[in-house]
C-alpha cells in the first residue's frame, strides 16, 4: 500500500510504500519456524507448532501413499497359458502353497485361451491376470508380464509346471548369495521324480537333454529352457526387452545366449525342484515358429550368411517332407501370432 502526505504549496507530495512482508518484524507468539508459518523467502515449513501438532503452509493434511509404504514383493512370477486351463489350475495351486506366500505375487498372462482359462481369476483372486485378445506367442507375453512385475526378481513358469512350496524363495534366496549369477533355474522332474530335459544347445535345435545332477551343490549352466527361470529383471531391462522377433520359440535361447555375453552365470539348483510335465507334439504353426526362431537366432548371432541358410533350410526341409502347413508359414516368415519377420 502506498500513503501519501502533502506539504506546503509547491512542495510535492511524498509517497512512502510500507515496507515488505518479509522485513515486517515476525509476531511476538515465537518464530516462523516455531509456528509453521511460511517465509516468502524461504521455502522452509516447519512441520510442528508450539503445541507440537503438524501444521502444514496451505492447510491441507497430506494422504498417506499406501502403495509407497507397501514393500515391494520378495519375487514375482510369470506364467503365461494358452488352452491348457487344467495345467494352469495345478501351476497355480502349487504356487498359492509357496512359503511365504504373502511376499510374491504372481501374474498370469492368457494368450487368448477359449478354454476357460481366464475365469480362473475367480478362483485365485490373490493372483494378477492379464488378458490378450489372442494367441500373441509366447515371447511378447512374457514381455507383458516382467513389465507388470514390482519386483527385483521374476519367475517365468510354464504353465505345465508345478514348484514345491519352497521353489520361490530359494530360487530367489540363490540370487541374493551369488551377484555374479544373472538367473537360476530349479531342477525339472517329471511325474515320477526322475529328472526331465532340460538343457539345451547353442545355436538351439529343439532339443533338451536331463540334468544329471552329482549332488545338492550349484553348478553353472549354459542354455536352461525357459519352462521355470528365474532371472534378474533389471538384466531384461538392459537388453529393453526380450527379443519379439521370437514368437513362440526361441526367447529362453536368446536370454541365455546374453547372459553369456555379458559373463554372468546361470546356476541350477539340483535341490530344488520343479515338476514339468512338457509336450508330446507340436502343431504345424508351432514347427514353423521354431524354425523361423532359429534363423532369427543364427542371424543374430552368428551372421547374416547363417540366419539365410537357416531361413532356406526353414523352407526346404518341410517342402521335401511334404509338411504342407508347416511350409506355408515358413515361406511366408510367419510367426504363431500371425506377425511376419
Amino acid at each position: 500500500s502506498t500513503r501519501v502526505w502533502t506539504r506546503q504549496a509547491g512542495v510535492p507530495a511524498l509517497r512512502v510504500r510500507d515496507p515488505p512482508m518479509s522485513n515486517r518484524p515476525l509476531p511476538r507468539q515465537g518464530r516462523i519456524e516455531q509456528q509453521g508459518y511460511c517465509n516468502p523467502q524461504s521455502t522452509h515449513v516447519s512441520d510442528t507448532t508450539l503445541s507440537g501438532a503438524p501444521r502444514y503452509a496451505i492447510g491441507l493434511t497430506p494422504q498417506i501413499d499406501s502403495d509407497r509404504e507397501k514393500p515391494p514383493p520378495r519375487a514375482s512370477v510369470v506364467v503365461v497359458s494358452h488352452n491348457r486351463a487344467a495345467c494352469l489350475r495345478r501351476c497355480l495351486e502349487s504356487l498359492e502353497k509357496s512359503e511365504g506366500r504373502e511376499t510374491i505375487q504372481i501374474i498370469v498372462v492368457d494368450n487368448g485361451s477359449r478354454d476357460g482359462s481366464a475365469q480362473l481369476d475367480a478362483d485365485f483372486p490373490k493372483a494378477q491376470f492379464i488378458r490378450l485378445p489372442k494367441n500373441f506367442g509366447l515371447t511378447k507375453a512374457l514381455n507383458l508380464g516382467w513389465r507388470a512385475a514390482d519386483a527385483a526378481y521374476v519367475l517365468f513358469l510354464h504353465d505345465d509346471s508345478e514348484v514345491e512350496p519352497g521353489t520361490v524363495l530359494r530360487l530367489a534366496e540363490a540370487l541374493d548369495a551369488n551377484p555374479d549369477a544373472a538367473a537360476v533355474c530349479p531342477l525339472l522332474v517329471d511325474g515320477e521324480g526322475r529328472p526331465a530335459p532340460q538343457f539345451g544347445s547353442f545355436p538351439p535345435d529343439g532339443e533338451y537333454r536331463p540334468a544329471d545332477p552329482s549332488g545338492s551343490e550349484q553348478v553353472a549352466v549354459e542354455f536352461p529352457r525357459g519352462a521355470a527361470l528365474m532371472i534378474r529383471v533389471f538384466v531384461i531391462k538392459a537388453v529393453r526387452q526380450i527379443d519379439e522377433h521370437y514368437g513362440q520359440f526361441g526367447a529362453d535361447a536368446d536370454l541365455a545366449m546374453q547372459i553369456r555375453r555379458a559373463s554372468k552365470k546361470i546356476l541350477l539348483l539340483p535341490s530344488v525342484r520343479t515338476r514339468h510335465q512338457g509336450r508330446q507334439g507340436y502343431s504345424a504353426a508351432e514347427r514353423a515358429d521354431f524354425l523361423l526362431g532359429r534363423a532369427v537366432f543364427l542371424s543374430k548371432y552368428e551372421g547374416f550368411g547363417a540366419g539365410l541358410r537357416a531361413r532356406l533350410a526353414a523352407v526346404l526341409g518341410p517342402l521335401f517332407s511334404f509338411r504342407l502347413g508347416e511350409l506355408k508359414n515358413t515361406l511366408a516368415g510367419q510367426k504363431i501370432d500371425g506377425t511376419q519377420l
